[in-house]
């Protein structure tokens, strides 16, 4: 049987090689080995724990290190970043067990001359503790160290939300986020769920963000369970359960949602339509949009048309709608507590994505009746990909004019005509939502 941390090792190793995503990375692994449900659970804080603060155990591991961090082989800088993690944010384990495996680990794994180098760089790890620089002199050093975000992540968090909110979307960025899943209405209620829950001895609670939302306790893969199975839920952050209720969709309405695989939004729409209507539920890829129909068929929507079409391209051939949702590709810069490699994102990329959002809004804005409603979303804590987007799209679109969605939701910016969602401020992912009326 293989050890939590050789698993924890290979994954690493795999999303350093591959780019793999960590969530899949972590079940695909976890699915083919043999390990128990405790050391599932080890296997799995490791994992995130060392992606999330890869820079802050960088920062020490190279306190102790004569040679640069690059000219490490990756397979012994992964071990060090392992077990400094364990020895620093792990209180259960003891010092001597995450030395002296991560030694182990070294000597099994082909890196047996480095079992000394690890054996002393944890060690004065275990004496020293954590020492991050000083705020005075590098108050973004400090900050980029302390929460393990990239300094010009956390100098645009900075600028653009001030300090206080920016080190309150760093701090919310480490550590686990809920579990929050939204109760299928078309077959259930919040009460019927909670109590199949409590007979099958699974801790939830009602989550009040939210209509018809409950948080679960970590339980491992959701899809195993039998209620989730019969579709009487799925998991939805509360941000984006705000964001179908702003679209104000109501049943015998037309609804499009342009980027909807895999398909939760256009699920919580449905059910606000009461399964009456018709939504197009749109992506560019087949194999997303055999998601949305098999989710839609799983939880007994009917009104769901899934169908591939690119957002960006004008789709003549479709009506016009009363309502149309855009959450467009994004950074994701909201979501980090969930994808902690988010962080780690190249700024090149990200600052190519406004173009295809602004593109994506400008195309939807096309479909929407007169009187009629246009969403635009986001799960990243960025502005120029949030309100410089929608600036400038009511700016050349002088037929659309912005509503304050969900007045009576907290905002970071309450004076804003946009709402703006942080985890600190909403329980809930960083999430942005405008919402645009078509006036003629």
């Amino acid at each position: 049987m293989k050890s939590a941390r050789q698993a924890a090792l290979e994954i690493l190793m795999k999303i350093h090689r591959d780019n793999a995503y960590s969530n899949l990375a972590i079940d695909s692994k976890l699915n083919e080995c043999e390990i128990d449900t405790k050391d599932k659970a080890l296997v799995t804080a490791i994992v995130y724990g060392v992606l999330e603060r890869k820079i802050t155990l960088d920062f020490i591991a190279s306190l102790y290190l004569k040679q640069p961090l690059k000219k490490l082989k990756p397979e012994v800088l992964t071990i060090l970043r392992i077990g400094a993690y364990q020895l620093l944010f792990m209180d259960k384990i003891p010092d001597s067990a995450a030395i002296n495996e991560s030694v182990n680990l070294a000597k099994k794994n082909g890196c047996a001359f480095a079992s000394g180098l690890v054996n002393a760089v944890l060690r004065k790890v275990s004496q020293d503790g954590f020492c991050p620089p000083n705020y005075d002199d590098d108050k973004l050093l400090f900050y980029s160290i302390k929460y393990s975000c990239p300094t010009q992540l956390v100098d645009l968090w900075i600028n653009s939300y001030g300090e206080d909110n920016a080190q309150n979307i760093m701090q919310a960025s480490i550590g686990s986020a809920p579990t929050v899943i939204r109760v299928n209405t078309l077959k259930t209620t919040v009460d019927e769920l909670i109590n199949i829950f409590n007979e099958q001895g699974i801790q939830v609670q009602i989550c009040d963000d939210a209509e018809n939302a409950i948080i679960i306790d970590k339980i491992g893969a959701v899809e195993s369970i039998k209620a989730y199975k019969d579709g009487l839920f799925y998991v939805q952050d509360t941000a984006s359960q705000l964001c179908c209720k702003a679209l104000g969709a109501k049943p015998g309405d037309t609804v499009f949602d342009l980027c909807s695989a895999p398909g939760g939004k256009s699920f919580t729409i449905a059910q606000y339509m009461n399964n009456n209507g018709t939504l197009y539920s749109f992506d560019l890829y087949p194999a997303r949009v055999n998601l949305i129909s098999d989710g839609a068929k799983r939880l007994g929507i009917s009104i769901i048309k899934a169908e591939v079409s690119d957002a960006v391209v004008l789709n003549e051939n479709i009506e016009m709608a009363d309502k149309v949702l855009c959450d467009v590709p994004c950074s994701g810069l909201g979501i980090i507590r969930r994808k902690p490699e988010i962080r780690y994102k190249s700024f090149e990329n990200i600052d190519n994505l406004p173009n295809i959002q602004y593109d994506i809004l400008r195309t939807a804005s096309k479909y929407v009746k007169q009187g009629g409603t246009l969403l635009y979303s986001t799960c990243s804590l960025n502005p120029s990909e949030n309100d410089e987007i929608c600036d400038k799209f009511l700016k050349e679109h002088k037929q659309f004019k912005a509503v304050r969605p969900l007045p009576n939701v907290k905002s970071y910016n309450d004076e804003s005509s946009y709402l703006t969602l942080m985890p600190h401020i909403n329980n809930s992912d960083g999430f942005f939502i405008a919402s645009f009326v078509r006036t003629e």
